[in-house]
Formats: C-alpha cells, structure tokens, sequence
C-alpha cells in the first residue's frame, strides 16, 4: 500500500446549526442524507452552470466536533470560503479555510485506515481507496497505522491518470466547464434526484437531452509527455486540449464529434507532434465511437 500527502490539496471547514441545508441547497451533492465519516463527490457551479470548484465533502461525527469539511483544492479554498459567504445571508453557519492547519493523505493500492485525522473512502472510484484530513505532520504516523509506505505526490498523480480521473485546474478550467465535460455525472459527482441547487437547470437539461459534446478522456501516447494545455488537432482541425500526463497515458478534453470524424476518416491525433490515442475508461457510460479501445 501507498500513500502520499498531497500539496495540492486544502481543507475548508462549514459548521453550524443551519450548515447541512445550507450547503445542500448550494451544492450538486444531495448533503442532506449524508452521514457522518462518509464522503460525496461534487460540486459548486455558477448560475450558468459551469464548475466554480469541484471538492470530496466528509460529514465528522459529533465525537469529533461535527461540520462538513471540503477537501478542496489548495489554490481554491479562500475563494471558496469568499464564495460561501456571499450566500450565507442569514443562514447560522461558519465558514473557516482550515488548509494552514489540515492536508489531505492519499492512500492507495491496499486496505486499512486510522484514526489520527478525519479519514473517509475516495467517492468518486474505488480505485483512489481511502483519504485522510489530518496535520501534515501526522502524516507519515497516519501511514505508519494504515501499513502504507510513503511515497512522492507524483506516484499518486500516475495512480489517479491511470484510472482516468480528470483534476481540475489540470484536465478542465474551472469556471469553463460544465460537470458533464469534467465527467462528474460519472463519477457521482452530481445527484440528478435532488431538488434545485445553484446551476441545476443548465446541468438537468444536458443530461435528459444528452447534450455534452465535449468529454475528458484517458489518451495513450508513446514518446515525451505532451505539455497540459497543448492543442491536440486532426490535420488543420483542434479536436480538443490536452490535459495531465504521466507514463505513456494522460487525459485530454476531446470533442465527441470531431474526435469520431477525424477517427472515421483514419486521421492521426496528435498533441505537439506526438501522436494521442484515446481510450474508455471502464467506469465511463458515455457513448463514443466503436474505434475507441477501452482503457487497459
């Protein structure tokens, strides 16, 4: 087993008596049968529609004080509390960014857990296995008790590109994409059974007309890394961006009908002169076209 504390990643803490409605009301994820010690893949999109941040939301048990803490990106955290903020209006609830304090451990590649932080099973696949809130000076203790050797975030990041599991920021902009592009209706990222949230009528029309033209997917490459960002084209044509890579697989931000044209016409994909493949991955319900291979 592995683990990694992941730099990337921050903590952001909303407690109080109004808390479990008030964020249910905001968020994709249904909050309101959350339980504590479980975690919900979601999401906070603009009125538009479109990914503000998306995060791993934990319920602590009332032992451990209670609250909902958001394992968040690092770099998104004080706006997300900013964020929160504005809709607070009345609602008896405090929103802290913890992210000084509390990181997050990924452990992979085994079972176990601890009891030296806040630790909660990866919602989004399987495969991620477990993650923990805790001081980041715990960390290598937390490890110790999972029976997890310590390795560099970067073995996590070949880990999460293998299974195909799009990082905002990385495979998609925030701000820019829809859930459905990021592959959040997947992954249980969003509840199609709550009611209203902020974005929801945007994001319930592109899943009961099937409209999301624009997916992440795992590609493979042979050769250099194509950088994050880099243009991937079929000729003179942009199919899509590409995203992170690591070891021969990445992810990329592909037009469905493009990338099938260019594929139907036995055109070549390439990203800066290296040649992409794209692949499905097995946990993906989308549809794509027959030429596709599924990931290995």
């Amino acid at each position: 087993m592995k683990a990694a504390l992941l730099p990337d990643r921050g903590v952001v803490k909303v407690a109080g008596d109004d808390a479990r409605t008030f964020l249910h009301d905001l968020l994709t994820a249904n909050v309101l049968t959350l339980t504590p010690g479980t975690a919900r893949f979601g999401a906070l999109l603009s009125p538009q529609g479109k990914i503000f941040t998306d995060f791993i939301i934990v319920e602590a048990p009332p032992q451990a004080g209670g609250g909902f803490f958001f394992d968040v990106p690092a770099n998104i955290a004080d706006p997300l509390v900013s964020k929160l903020n504005l809709y607070k209006l009345r609602s008896r609830v405090i929103i802290e960014n913890l992210s000084e304090v509390l990181g997050v451990l990924a452990a992979w590649d085994g079972t176990g857990t601890t009891a030296l932080g806040l630790a909660y099973l990866d919602p989004r696949l399987g495969g991620l296995g477990l993650r923990v809130m805790l001081p980041p000076h715990r960390a290598a203790d937390a490890a110790a008790e999972i029976g997890a050797i310590v390795v560099d975030a970067g073995e996590y990041e070949t880990h999460r590109i293998a299974l195909a599991i799009p990082r905002g920021g990385a495979d998609f902009k925030y701000g820019d994409a829809f859930p459905h592009e990021a592959d959040m209706d997947q992954l249980g990222g969003v509840d199609f059974t709550k009611g209203c949230y902020v974005g929801q009528e945007v994001v319930s029309r592109m899943e009961h007309r099937g409209i999301a033209r624009t997916r992440v997917m795992p590609v493979r490459y042979h050769g250099a890394s194509p950088q994050p960002g880099e243009p991937i084209t079929s000729g003179r044509r942009q199919i899509g961006t590409m995203g992170s890579a690591s070891a021969g697989l990445g992810l990329a931000l592909l037009r469905i009908d493009r990338m099938a044209e260019a594929l139907r016409e036995g055109e070549p994909l390439v990203a800066a002169g290296v040649a992409v493949e794209p692949l499905k991955p097995d946990w993906a319900h989308f549809a794509v076209p027959d030429t596709v291979k599924a990931a290995e």
